[in-house]
């Protein structure tokens, strides 16, 4: 990752961004002014564009990274791109709404400036969902990909860029910052310039959007279990579970950690996941397997989205050519037990129950160690015991019949579709849902009193008020100037009067936001190395 070598180099990248946030202020200032049609046909030729290149980016993205199945990722960026629009095309987020019956009338007010951290494990799709999500409710955004995969992100950065401008929308509404290094990102994050963090990422990246002071949507990590209950169609339960977990190499957050299957069913839930191409692993195997991925506790990060065959090669385990997911059989779930915890690799835990209060018992365990808020599944036909599970379940979303990876992720069930996915008060995150534009735009509400002799005028027809003329980038460049010594960068002489911040222990901020990005920055360096 390159990283600036002098005080004068650090200051030319930090001013760059400066002036970056600052053109993204004054596109996002004349996008709130845009109507919904022309909002939605940007929009529509972003998504057409980004569809276009799906494969391109798909390659691009296992090539850079190292991880991941280009065909998924391909699927992946399709529904990202043109999927997405025709999920929120009919949606409005630019009129204002007449509610009569609670005498109100709500006008749209866009975030403005948000600014965007990818993860390294979806790479383009993430680019694609929050630059898309961000034009259909008129914000600007600055993209600032993981460095793992810095040059696939920032490339779909820009053709979304291109593309939006081409179709009307204004200069900088999207840009992308090209190499991301730590300073760059903790004078972001802790900038008042912009107006919303969108993080996806690893633990240490949502902390630090969180503790950046700025409003973040942040999402917490999943250890997600799957219980197949004695009254499941185990061959559907079968295909789909090994069809979710092998999706992407098991690389999204959403995929199945464990089986939880009860006794009734589970040697048939077996036998039928061998048949859908699921290797079960010997006790032997299991142990030298379990010290291969989680040497000294921690996640080995360079199985991260790695082949079943490549795990296995890796850990001396010979296992059939066709192998799409290791089964591994678990001894116990627990904080102690690093098999039973999340695994973002095609290698699947299968935990053995008597009955179902045992199963409840073992997933609410799962979710406990390292899960809480995310996500779980149940393939059962007695609606009681789905009622049950969900209730019980510390998650915030309970998919049914279908695999995890794309059913939580909103692909395969009516969920919103989402690279993002909010954990809510159990994962310690401000949204417990799948993130979309309706949480990037914030509703003014005008209020009648409730009194019936009051009466509430008819709006309909009425336009809301339009600037003369759109704002403008002010001539020549703009005169930003930094002051580490505060912690954050100062505000441009030619910007608008702002209040100003509450003060805040800059040093001791930075520190943890270094400590923070670096820990999982490192961790993707030793990976490429």
């Amino acid at each position: 990752m390159p990283t600036a070598t002098n005080e004068t180099e650090t200051g030319g990248t930090l001013h760059q961004t400066a002036q970056m946030i600052e053109k993204a202020r004054w596109a996002a200032s004349s996008f709130a002014t845009y109507p919904r049609d022309s909002v939605l046909s940007i929009v529509e030729a972003m998504a057409k564009a980004a569809a276009a290149e799906s494969r391109r980016y798909a390659d691009w993205a296992v090539e850079e990274s190292g991880f991941g199945n280009p065909d998924h990722k391909e699927i992946k960026n399709r529904l990202c791109a043109t999927g997405l629009f025709d999920h929120y095309k009919g949606e409005n987020f630019t009129d204002y709404r007449i509610e009569p019956e609670t005498r109100s009338v709500a006008i749209p007010k866009p975030a403005g400036v948000i600014f965007a951290l990818t993860p390294s494990t979806n790479p383009v799709c993430s680019v694609f969902y929050k630059a898309i999500l961000a034009l259909l409710t008129r914000n600007a955004i600055v993209i600032s990909p993981h460095p793992a995969a810095k040059a696939c992100g920032a490339d779909a950065a820009r053709l979304l860029a291109r593309t939006a401008e081409a179709a009307g929308a204004p200069d900088g509404t999207i840009q992308v910052i090209d190499d991301p290094t730590m300073p760059l990102i903790n004078s972001v994050m802790t900038s008042d310039r912009i107006n919303l963090i969108l993080a996806t990422g690893g633990s240490p990246v949502v902390r630090a959007a969180y503790s950046s002071g700025n409003p973040a949507i942040g999402v917490g990590p999943g250890n997600n279990p799957v219980y197949v209950d004695e009254t499941a169609d185990v061959a559907r339960a079968a295909k789909q579970i090994v069809d979710s977990k092998a999706f992407d190499n098991a690389i999204l957050c959403t995929n199945e950690s464990a089986v939880i299957a009860h006794r009734a069913i589970a040697p048939r839930l077996v036998s039928e996941m061998k048949r859908q191409g699921c290797h079960l692993v010997s006790a032997d195997d299991r142990d030298r397997l379990a010290e291969h991925l989680f040497p000294g506790g921690k996640f080995n990060i360079s199985l991260l989205g790695k082949p079943a065959s490549v795990i296995a090669e890796s850990a001396g385990i010979r296992i059939p050519r066709d192998t799409r997911v290791l089964l591994v059989p678990l001894e116990r779930i627990g904080d102690d037990y690093p098999l039973s915890r999340e695994k973002l690799c095609p290698v699947l835990g299968l935990y053995e129950v008597a009955d179902r209060e045992a199963a409840l018992t073992a997933c609410r365990a799962m979710i406990r160690n390292r899960g809480a808020g995310h996500s779980a599944a149940i393939h059962a036909e007695d609606p009681a015991m789905i009622l049950r599970f969900a209730a019980e379940m510390d998650v915030m979303r309970v998919v049914i019949n279908v695999g995890c990876s794309t059913g939580a992720a909103g692909f395969d069930t009516f969920l919103g579709p989402s690279m993002t996915i909010g954990t809510g008060f159990h994962g310690r995150s401000s949204i417990g849902e799948n993130i979309g534009p309706e949480h990037l735009v914030q509703w003014t509400r005008i209020a009648y009193n409730a009194a019936a002799d009051v009466p509430f005028p008819d709006f309909t027809g009425l336009a809301l008020p339009q600037p003369a003329t759109r704002p403008r980038l002010p001539e020549g460049e703009i005169d930003y100037s930094f002051d580490w010594v505060g912690g954050r960068p100062s505000r441009p002489s030619n910007a608008p009067d702002v209040e100003e911040p509450v003060p805040v222990d800059a040093d001791a901020l930075r520190a943890e936001i270094r400590q923070l990005i670096l820990e999982e920055m490192r961790a993707m360096q030793h990976e490429q190395r």
